[in-house]
C-alpha cells in the first residue's frame, strides 16, 4: 500500500502547469485515490499557489450538464479556483507556448451582491442574491497526458483552471430567462459550438446554489459578498490552436473575443 503525500501530488501539478508538460494520472498510481483525497490535494495546490503570493479572484464549477454527471457516474459538479493570474482581458490574446494542451468553453459567471451559505440554499435564493451576471470564457488545461483523467485527478488539477476572459459589462439577472440565454461558440468565422443556458443544472443560479451547499457540506463556510463564480460550460470544450481568434456571442450581452498568438 501507497502512502499519499498530498503537498508532493500538489507540487507536482504546480510544476506541470508552470513547465507546460503532462503528467500520468495519480489514480494510475493510487487506484484508491478518491474525491475527497483529491479535494485535499486541491486545498495543498491553493495554499502553494497562496504561497507565491497568488490571490483567488474567482470560484469555478465543473461538470454541471446532467447528462455529463451522468456519464461520470456522479451526483453532483465539482468545484475549483481561479486566480488573478488566470485573468486576461476581453479582446486581449494568450500565448500558445504558456499551454499543455488548452481548450474553450464559453460560461456564465455571477457576481453575489450578499453572502450565500448551505447547507440547503437554492437557485431562487441565490438570485436574490445576486449583483449581476456576465458572460465569461474559461481557457482549461489539464495537467494530464491526452486530457484523459478520472474525477479524482481533475479535482486534484483545480478542475483544469488556467485561464478565464470576463465580458466587460455586468447585466441585471432580472433581464433575462436564465434557462433560455442562447450562446454561440465561432472559431476563425466558424459555428464550432453552441447551446443555452438550461445546459447548466437546468439554470446557471443552480450551479451557484450547489456550490454554496458543496462548500458548506465540505466545511468550508459561506461564499461572500462579491465573489465571482463560473458556472459552468454551456458550449462543450473545444481544442485550441495557435492562430485562433475566438469569439462567442450572448443573446441580450453581446459578444466577448480573444486571439490565440
Amino acid at each position: 500500500m501507497f502512502l499519499i503525500d498530498y503537498r508532493e501530488l500538489a507540487e507536482l501539478l504546480i510544476k506541470a502547469e508552470e513547465n507546460q508538460y503532462a503528467v500520468s494520472c495519480i489514480t494510475d498510481k493510487f487506484p484508491d485515490f478518491d474525491l475527497s483525497m483529491g479535494y485535499v490535494v486541491q486545498d495543498e495546490l491553493i495554499k502553494m499557489k497562496k504561497s507565491q503570493g497568488h490571490e483567488i479572484i474567482a470560484f469555478k464549477m465543473g461538470i454541471t450538464s446532467e447528462a455529463k454527471m451522468k456519464q461520470m457516474n456522479v451526483d453532483e459538479p465539482i468545484y475549483g479556483t481561479v486566480f488573478d493570474y488566470m485573468l486576461v482581458p476581453d479582446k486581449g490574446e494568450i500565448v500558445m507556448e504558456e499551454f499543455i494542451h488548452p481548450k474553450i468553453e464559453a460560461e456564465i459567471a455571477f457576481i453575489l451582491a450578499e453572502d450565500i451559505e448551505g447547507p440547503a440554499i437554492t437557485g431562487a435564493e441565490v438570485l436574490a442574491k445576486t449583483k449581476g451576471i456576465l458572460p465569461v470564457f474559461e481557457i482549461i488545461d489539464s495537467r494530464y497526458e491526452n486530457f484523459k483523467f478520472k474525477l479524482p485527478d481533475v479535482i486534484a488539477d483545480n478542475t483544469s483552471a488556467s485561464r478565464v476572459v470576463f465580458g466587460d459589462k455586468v447585466f441585471d439577472p432580472k433581464e433575462f430567462d436564465l434557462e433560455k440565454i442562447r450562446v454561440t461558440l465561432i472559431i476563425n468565422g466558424e459555428l464550432k459550438a453552441n447551446g443555452t443556458s438550461a445546459a447548466v443544472l437546468g439554470n446557471p443560479a443552480n450551479s451557484v446554489a450547489m456550490l454554496a451547499n458543496m462548500l458548506f457540506s465540505h466545511g468550508k463556510g459561506k461564499i461572500p459578498k462579491g465573489s465571482i463564480i463560473l458556472t459552468g460550460g454551456i458550449t462543450e470544450a473545444i481544442l485550441l490552436t495557435k492562430g485562433d481568434h475566438v469569439i462567442s456571442n450572448y443573446d441580450g450581452m453581446g459578444d466577448i473575443s480573444f486571439n490565440v498568438r
